[in-house]
């Protein structure tokens, strides 16, 4: 009877509810956010002056970045005073008075018999070093400075297939990240430089985008000009690096790769050295296989040396680094040893976002979304405020782009925000607006 009563409650209520009218876009709207991976195009959100809506921004100081200086250790105060002059005075003053006996250094627990005759070090110091200071500079350099004709150089392009570790390797002998490596393909989209600078050598590295042969043997022909302008260069360096992935090529073979290896191999060049670089060994288990491949393509003429290396790792880097610092050849470095130029910094705040951006968004939305760098300012307390554009085609890859609330694209800007303050050693206030092409 229980049963019965039951399964007369449940007719009664289908029936009541058959009877009321009910809002059919909220079964679409249940069935779409549980099944399906587009964007939610019902729900409101708040619209700001320009037409941007609140959520399409991350704005650094809305987070709780922490604040604490980057450099945990406290750096020592260090000297006013140039180190050059101090040694001029240290040598050229004190030590010829040392020899008269003008001059004799008081200890802590001296007797009073010796302060007649000792001399006040700390004002012979004083105008030691002001007159230093007035005197014109002498041929002396500082600390790390090399005479520019003693100065030597060297421009060297990586070039290679996509994903082929061209962007890993230059960050790792750089020291520092100045291009965006993923696992995606195309991940760079033009040419990055990184400077490497030991002693009286200055190595330019140009990291090029991924380049591949078609059938006939030749270039392709790409659209996109930054493919046609990496094959336009290929000549123009010291010293030609083609990579490729060993570990791949063992596991499948890919026969563009092998004519983009050949097709640079067979003709020399007088005027360049061209090496091949085996990336990723690393990966490969069995390292006789290795020498495989080396012996598959010991008979191209072009290359005059080959590495086995590994650019995320390390291994067999400093070998290649040695080998290139030995290729140097006299000529003016052509950048800062010491700082970075303005250009370079904001290329490598656009290089950090994008390598974040490809990390958290898929398929092909990243690689259809125009950056732009709208805004670089330095600010009074020592900080830096950057504010980048991110315009997509569709309204559809705007929505996923910015995520449920924002949630997306602030998580993308505070990843990008704490790793350009570890590189840049300050305050960074990053800003990143999601816009509608």
């Amino acid at each position: 009877m229980k049963a019965f009563r039951s399964l007369r409650i449940l007719i009664s209520i289908s029936r009541t509810t058959t009877t009321t009218p009910c809002k059919p876009h909220k079964s679409q709207n249940f069935l779409r956010r549980f099944y399906s991976a587009q964007p939610n195009l019902d729900e409101p959100t708040s619209v700001n002056e320009d037409g941007s809506s609140s959520d399409s921004v991350f704005d650094s100081s809305q987070y709780p970045i922490d604040d604490s200086p980057v450099d945990s250790v406290k750096k020592p105060k260090q000297a006013t005073w140039d180190k050059g002059y101090r040694e001029r005075v240290n040598k050229a003053f004190f030590e010829n008075l040392a020899e008269k006996g003008k001059v004799k250094i008081a200890e802590e627990e001296s007797s009073e018999e010796d302060d007649e005759d000792s001399i006040d070090s700390s004002r012979i110091l004083a105008k030691a070093l002001l007159e230093a200071a007035l005197e014109s500079p002498d041929e002396e350099l500082g600390e790390g400075e090399v005479r520019e004709e003693d100065q030597k150089s060297l421009n060297v392009g990586i070039i290679g297939p996509p994903n082929a570790g061209k962007s890993s390797l230059t960050n790792f002998m750089v020291g520092t990240k100045v291009a965006a490596a993923s696992r995606k393909t195309n991940t760079t989209t033009h040419e990055v430089l990184g400077v490497l600078t030991k002693g009286d050598t200055q190595v330019c590295f140009f990291d090029t985008p991924g380049l591949m042969l078609k059938k006939s043997g030749y270039g392709y022909k790409d659209i996109k000009a930054r493919v046609q302008n990496a094959w336009t260069s290929v000549d123009l360096f010291d010293v030609l690096i083609v990579m490729f992935d060993v570990h791949r090529h063992l596991m499948s073979p890919d026969s563009r790769v092998v004519r983009l290896i050949k097709y640079m191999g067979e003709e020399e060049n007088p005027k360049q050295k061209r090496i091949l670089c085996m990336n990723k060994v690393d990966l490969v288990e069995k390292k006789k296989d290795l020498l495989k491949v080396a012996e598959e393509f010991q008979e191209l003429p072009a290359y005059e040396r080959y590495f086995m290396i590994s650019g995320l790792k390390g291994s067999g880097v400093k070998d290649l680094t040695q080998y290139l610092m030995d290729q140097a050849v006299k000529k003016p470095w052509e950048e800062d040893a010491f700082t970075m130029s303005e250009e370079v910094l904001k290329n490598i705040s656009l290089e950090v976002v994008r390598e974040r951006l490809l990390d958290h968004v898929h398929q092909e939305i990243p690689y259809g979304v125009e950056h732009r760098l709208v805004d670089w300012k330095e600010l009074r307390d020592g900080s830096l405020r950057i504010e980048q554009h991110l315009i997509t085609p569709k309204l559809s890859q705007r929505k996923i782009l910015v995520g449920k609330g924002g949630s997306k694209i602030g998580r993308i800007g505070i990843e990008a925000n704490e790793e350009l303050r570890r590189i840049m050693n300050r305050k960074v206030h990053l800003i990143l607006q999601v816009k509608l092409k």
